[in-house]
């Protein structure tokens, strides 16, 4: 069984690639400074005195979800990274294949053309026996 074919790995990723953009650290930090500030400020509305051990025990339990998920999404990374290298791979040996084809082709063609009667020689030849094919008339 490889990372890629495990169904949560696609969802691995699309929460790595949320919690790595600027909207969710934006969203974080609010939460996080709102979390603080009603805490702190407002003493009827705590819910989480000082020194905030729920909050620390929510960044805890997203730190031991975000490193795994991270590590998910990079082993199905590095899956597709190798099946395109694998594929770039034999694409340049069809590249070079193909090119050693024709290399053989044009030369093949240079030295069919360099035997050939051009319209030139054919001229100068019919040139030169002409006053033979006369004299034999």
């Amino acid at each position: 069984m490889t990372w890629q074919s495990i169904p949560a790995g696609g969802l691995a990723e699309s929460l790595v690639r949320g919690m790595g953009s600027a909207r969710f650290l934006f969203w974080q930090t609010l939460l996080v400074v709102g979390w603080i500030a009603v805490n702190l400020a407002f003493p009827r509305l705590r819910w989480d005195p000082y020194p905030l051990f729920l909050l620390m025990l929510l960044f805890s339990v997203q730190a031991s979800y975000a490193a795994p998920l991270i590590l998910l999404a990079q082993s199905r990374q590095a899956g597709r990274d190798r099946t395109a290298l694998e594929e770039d791979r034999r694409r340049a040996a069809q590249a070079k294949h193909d090119t050693e084809y024709l290399i053989a082709e044009v030369a093949a063609l240079r030295s069919a053309l360099d035997s050939a009667v051009t319209r030139d020689a054919f001229r100068d030849e019919l040139a030169e026996v002409r006053p033979q094919l006369a004299a034999a008339t």
